[in-house]
């Protein structure tokens, strides 16, 4: 395998080998992710939409690729890949084929041999930034990582004739959230982020997570905004939280190296319990701009910021984390029971 780099607009460059047919990748904002396990649920994650990912457990790829039962989308959605070690073998009841071939047949570039412990800490202390795989310095001159419209476009029903009746507001939804959903015995029409249902027949709101930055969608902010003058059940995830903030007058902040993974510790304030949650966002609810009527209910445990709101008096409530995790511990699945509640 020939030799190739990472190259960071910042100018830092992080050698390695190519290991994909594809020698040079598109540009994008370069991430990482601290999971140990779940790289085929993380590269189909449309939140990932535009990046390049870095993961830095250092052994990738020893279970190949699952089927597209396991994905959380129809497919890859991350613009590169890069590892320490990429297993040459494989070996899984339910993969079909190697990660190396998965990634050729969608062209997506990997690049492995790299020191990811060196590129994670570079990250950390100058925070995310754009690079590509393969090219060159002049590549990232006048590129602006935007955020990628993932979005499905045209409503559809899942599960029909059930007593009750949510919106997915999808965003780049993972299908675990609409899989969530489906088991609670719940009909679930799901709609691009843009479509207004304000006016329709149904029980509850869930508005799903996403890629980039919160203020690129301001239709689905909009619809938000007439959504909470209704006292109607919803629930946001991830982005959901970001747009649900951002409707009622709230801010949001980039943060320096966002929290990508499955190992996040969070603390709700309401029962002084901790969780160990799955994370995957770049962006975080400014606390000290919620408005009246709202409250903070998750914090995370490393570095402070907002993980979960509530309003006081109607049944809206919204968390940062993945509680459909796919990958990562399930400890708060238990949140899609309490949204079936309310309804």
């Amino acid at each position: 395998m020939a030799q190739t780099k990472l190259i960071l607009a910042d100018g830092k460059s992080f050698a390695g080998v190519e290991a994909s047919k594809i020698k040079k990748g598109r540009p994008g904002e370069v991430v990482f992710n601290t999971g140990m396990t779940g790289y085929v649920e993380s590269l189909t994650d449309p939140s990932y939409a535009g990046q390049i990912l870095v993961f830095t457990y250092p052994l990738i790829g020893n279970y190949g690729a699952q089927s597209q039962k396991n994905w959380e989308s129809q497919k890859i959605h991350v613009t590169g890949v890069v590892v320490s070690e990429l297993s040459p073998d494989w070996s899984h009841a339910d993969s079909q084929q190697s990660l190396i071939s998965w990634l050729n047949e969608q062209n997506v570039p990997i690049i492995s041999g790299v020191d990811t412990r060196a590129l994670t800490k570079h990250l950390r202390t100058r925070g995310v930034m754009n690079g590509v795989i393969g090219g060159k310095l002049n590549d990232l001159r006048g590129y602006f990582y935007r955020t990628p419209k993932v979005l499905p476009t045209e409503p559809k029903i899942y599960n029909p004739k059930q007593k009750k009746t949510v919106v997915l507001v999808d965003c780049g939804a993972k299908e675990n959230i609409l899989r969530s959903l489906v088991n609670l015995g719940l009909t679930v029409k799901r709609v691009p982020s843009g479509y207004d249902f304000t006016n329709e027949d149904y029980d509850g709101v869930v508005i799903s997570n996403g890629p980039g930055d919160p203020t690129d969608y301001p239709e689905a902010i909009n619809i938000i905004k007439k959504l909470l003058k209704q006292s109607k059940p919803v629930f946001g995830i991830c982005l959901g939280i970001q747009l649900m903030s951002l409707a009622v007058g709230a801010k949001t902040y980039k943060l320096k190296f966002g929290h990508r993974g499955h190992n996040q510790p969070v603390k709700n304030f309401d029962t002084d319990k901790c969780y160990i949650t799955s994370q995957n966002h770049g962006y975080a609810v400014d606390a000290k701009s919620l408005p009246a009527g709202w409250r903070v209910t998750y914090k995370n445990l490393n570095d402070d910021s907002v993980e979960g709101i509530v309003h006081k008096f109607k049944p809206f409530f919204a968390v940062q984390f993945h509680p459909e995790a796919t990958p990562g511990p399930t400890d708060s699945a238990w949140l899609f029971n309490k949204f079936r509640e309310l309804l």
